[in-house]
């Protein structure tokens, strides 16, 4: 709507959620639930509105939970690839994956809170399909056609917390791409691409409340970003190949350019503190064992002050070794550097420890 005089320009977007949703069980009418809900709370929903559900309903309706008296196992089951793998304070490995859903996620987004002891939800295996099956749903029921987003919860490279991203979509433009329009100073755009679906997801979460129950929002004020038909779809957001700048994490990097795949050595912990550079020493050992060390090389034990470890051996495959080592230090934190001890051993000593 255009206005003129105070005010001329403003834009409003609200979110307002959605209750009365209850348990969800396999094989509900999520659809009719919603609907029902949103009439009950007064909540009209129009064509140009965004239905925000959080997957967790969704995977419950679609009986996707899991008998898992072993969570990891259910991971492993749901992963594509492995990103990077941590160890918790309480021995548990954690793991950040490709999941078999699409995007990158802790634990590949099995989760096994508000569920039965000894199962999990895991989850929908297309989004998409299932954002597009619960938007025909609501138009049939109710006749409005509003977008819908299948919203799942995950941290960020670079940034603390967690916030609601969008792991399926219909309806909705999900990305902005304003490359080639030109700035209030007449400067072209290059880079900016603006992930509706994700600050829609976002903004949802922020009056979703998982401990009251209420995983459904509607957000309105966005009728400019709703299309007629389905759209892309939220896997047109998933950085995949070459424009994926983490495919791995710091120490996986390293250790996959060593040759050592996930699983040969074991991972660092999620906390920096009480890791010792004793602990960071003996992983990098065993990525060197696991990468293949030299024939004829012996890892010989320390001597002296600051000597991480001594390598023994053909002077080529040693040089080999060595460097081997010093990289797998490296992405351990540990900065070392190597010396000829002049008895045809080579020492890898360390210089300093650095904190991650």
């Amino acid at each position: 709507m255009t206005r003129s005089g105070p005010g001329a320009g403003l834009r409003r977007v609200e979110a307002v959620v959605v209750p009365g949703i209850g348990e969800v069980a396999a094989g509900d009418d999520l659809g009719a639930i919603v609907v029902r809900a949103c009439a009950d709370a007064g909540v009209a929903l129009g064509d140009g509105d965004v239905l925000a559900v959080a997957s967790k309903v969704v995977a419950k309706a679609e009986g996707l939970q899991r008998e898992a008296t072993d969570r990891a196992a259910a991971v492993a089951a749901e992963t594509v690839r492995v990103v990077a793998e941590r160890v918790l304070p309480d021995g548990r490995t954690t793991r950040v994956v490709q999941s078999r859903s699409g995007p990158v996620l802790a634990a590949a987004g099995v989760d096994a809170s508000d569920v039965p002891e000894g199962t999990v939800l895991v989850l929908p295996p297309d989004a998409d399909a299932s954002a597009r099956a619960l938007r025909a749903r609501v138009h049939a029921l109710s006749g409005a056609r509003p977008a819908v987003l299948v919203t799942d919860t995950a941290g960020r490279p670079w940034r603390d917390g967690v916030t609601d991203f969008a792991l399926g979509a219909a309806g909705l433009a999900v990305l902005d791409d304003t490359r080639g329009r030109t700035d209030r100073f007449g400067r072209p755009l290059e880079v900016t691409v603006r992930a509706v679906a994700d600050e829609v997801a976002a903004m949802a979460d922020l009056v979703k409340d998982k401990a009251a129950g209420t995983p459904v929002a509607v957000v309105r004020g966005l009728a400019d970003h709703v299309v007629a038909g389905d759209g892309d779809g939220a896997a047109r957001c998933v950085r995949v190949g070459p424009d994926d700048w983490f495919s791995h994490g710091r120490v996986e990097a390293v250790r996959a350019a060593l040759g050592v795949d996930p699983g040969m050595a074991p991972p660092p912990p999620l906390l920096a503190a009480g890791d010792t550079p004793a602990a960071r020493v003996e992983r990098a050992l065993a990525v060197l064992d696991a990468s293949g060390r030299p024939a004829g090389v012996d890892v010989l034990p320390a001597r002296g002050a600051g000597v991480v470890a001594r390598l023994a051996g053909p002077a080529l495959a040693v040089g080999v070794a060595a460097e081997r080592l010093r990289v797998a230090l490296w992405a351990e934190g540990v900065a070392a550097h190597v010396r000829e001890t002049g008895d045809g051993e080579a020492a890898v000593v360390l210089d300093r420890v650095e904190q991650r």
